[in-house]
């Protein structure tokens, strides 16, 4: 009778055991599955960032066309919000010359932005390369790029291409050079902002004047987008407000404003600029623009020893 006792205390001890051990199993295991599934999100997330550099925006547009700029329009969805995290301004110009829209009876697609033959231009997303041709009645050397926000930009009017179809780009990459190519009546940029197939109004998402972005995020919206489009180019187009008007060497930034005679409007409002070229200094600069070092350094709030850069804009009345 004792010997049955210590054999059921026995087992009973160990039943009592089992769920404590499978408890301490389950503790042991939690922060195994903990990695496990860091590991997995991880590797998800690459997975994830490798389709998008190799097919970008993919469930937007179901083509690949590397000829021509205009593929297929796929359908346009009533409502897009495009991430514009992680830009570059194309050019630090913050010169316009032509807005978005109607312009010489027929539709403009872009925005133009005075650079001059050989600036550098830049990706503005991460993307990859769609075109990249020659177009001697258009858009002259340009480039296309398709990025995984929905968005492709068109860069027209190079002097050079620096980049290969199907090239993966990161944003702010050089991809050509500032030129006067194609239907050009001067060295500038044509900068094209699309989503699937279709134009937007690049002011909507990019404030050359501030280069800046307009926020982290636009969201396209059909039933608005006419009467958007319209006030961006009131406030960040050319004749918005404010005006820029450009020279061979010299930029002229007016803001006028008020009821007093245009002319004498000009002389009280605007500001003049001066792009610096390869050699220049504060110094050859103040003697060219008839003014002194120490006005340069306080209209630019610069020491008056300070290093200036090409194509760096300085004021200078």
């Amino acid at each position: 009778m004792k010997k049955l006792k210590t054999i059921l205390s026995a087992a009973l001890l160990a039943l009592t055991a089992i769920p404590t051990m499978g408890q301490d199993l389950l503790a042991r295991q939690a922060p195994i599955d903990r990695r496990m599934k860091a590991v997995d999100s991880v590797a998800l997330h690459r997975l994830i960032q490798v389709e998008q550099w190799e097919s970008p925006a993919a469930d937007l547009y179901s083509d690949w066309e590397t000829y021509y700029a205009h593929s297929k329009t796929t359908t346009m969805p009533d409502t897009f919000r495009i991430d514009l995290r992680g830009f570059c301004m194309p050019t630090p110009s913050r010169v316009l010359t032509s807005n978005f829209g109607a312009r010489w009876g027929r539709q403009h697609k872009g925005l133009d932005i005075k650079v001059y033959t050989g600036d550098t231009i830049r990706a503005a997303f991460n993307g990859k390369v769609r075109v990249v041709r020659y177009e001697p009645g258009g858009y002259g050397n340009f480039v296309v790029i398709r990025h995984p926000n929905g968005l492709e930009t068109y860069y027209a009017h190079l002097s050079k291409h620096l980049v290969k179809i199907d090239q993966q780009v990161r944003a702010g990459e050089p991809i050509g050079l500032g030129g006067n190519t194609g239907r050009s009546t001067g060295s500038h940029l044509h900068f094209e902002t699309r989503l699937c197939g279709v134009a937007l109004n690049p002011a909507l998402m990019f404030d050359f004047r501030n280069q800046d972005v307009v926020g982290d995020f636009y969201t396209f919206r059909r039933s608005s987008y006419s009467r958007e489009s319209a006030k961006a180019t009131r406030l960040r187009g050319v004749g918005g407000s404010a005006r820029y008007d450009t020279f061979e060497d010299e930029l002229s930034y007016s803001t006028d404003s008020g009821d007093q005679p245009s002319s004498s409007k000009k002389a009280a409002t605007r500001t003049r600029m001066h792009k610096v070229k390869k050699g220049e200094t504060l110094y050859s600069i103040a003697r060219k623009r008839h003014t002194t070092v120490a006005e340069l350094a306080k209209l630019n709030h610069m020491s008056a020893n300070a290093r200036v850069r090409v194509g760096q804009i300085i004021k200078y009345n």
